[in-house]
């Protein structure tokens, strides 16, 4: 039986869900098309069809309460989904109690410019609050850094290195991640050399970011 995932859900109140789904079919080894169950299932429903759902589940994907705090959201393909919802809360919802004035931060890696999902949302964030929202995209299948490296989402992150690590110092600095599992190493080579120029091991700070709530992952 599958189990519950978060992933995929990004509304932020009680209205309609908005789900983020790419469809899986892939061929195994012994050369058989395999289709995904979920993905499929969602992909053939018709327009007006009943769907049970459960949740929502897991802790991870929760934002701080702190309208001043610092988000930054690391996503690759429908790990935005989860993303995509902290920003229409920060930047498109209104709230009686909640108005977001720090500074919100994505990363976001896809293999093509056409997998990107939601741009012209996210345009309209950044114009709506320059001050507040940023976004970095890494195509890896179109762009390369300076080395002729792919860019994924930790190549366009090293651009940033020394901004990210003085962020993440602060108390209020949140780390959000959601996609592709190998993203988290790709960010520790970064760090590493980063933390070690202070005397810091960076891979016991990451634990205790996790500790406090500041370092979020859900990979798959």
């Amino acid at each position: 039986t599958p189990s519950p995932a978060a992933p995929s859900a990004t509304s932020a109140t009680p209205r309609p869900v908005s789900l983020c789904v790419k469809r899986l079919v892939y061929t195994n080894d012994a050369g058989e098309v395999v289709k995904g169950v979920c993905s499929n299932f969602l992909c053939d429903l018709k327009p007006g069809a009943d769907v049970n759902i459960t949740g929502p589940v897991g802790k991870e994907m929760l934002m701080p309460k702190d309208p001043n705090a610092t988000i930054i959201m690391l996503a690759t393909g429908t790990g935005i989904a989860p993303f995509r919802s902290f920003l229409w809360k920060m930047f498109f919802e209104k709230y009686e109690d909640y108005k977001f004035n720090g500074l919100a931060w994505l990363f976001l890696g896809v293999p093509t410019s056409s997998s990107l999902l939601y741009p012209e949302e996210f345009g309209k964030m950044k114009a709506k609050a320059p001050d507040n929202f940023r976004v970095d995209y890494a195509i890896s299948r179109e762009e390369t850094n300076a080395a002729g490296e792919k860019m994924y989402i930790q190549t366009r992150m090293a651009e940033y290195k020394d901004e990210l690590w003085e962020l993440l110092k602060k108390d209020n600095t949140y780390v959000y991640m959601c996609g592709l599992k190998g993203m988290e190493k790709g960010i520790d080579e970064i760090m590493i050399p980063l933390a070690s120029k202070e005397g810091i091991d960076w891979i016991d700070y990451r634990k205790q970011l996790k500790k406090s709530e500041q370092w979020n992952v859900e990979v798959y």
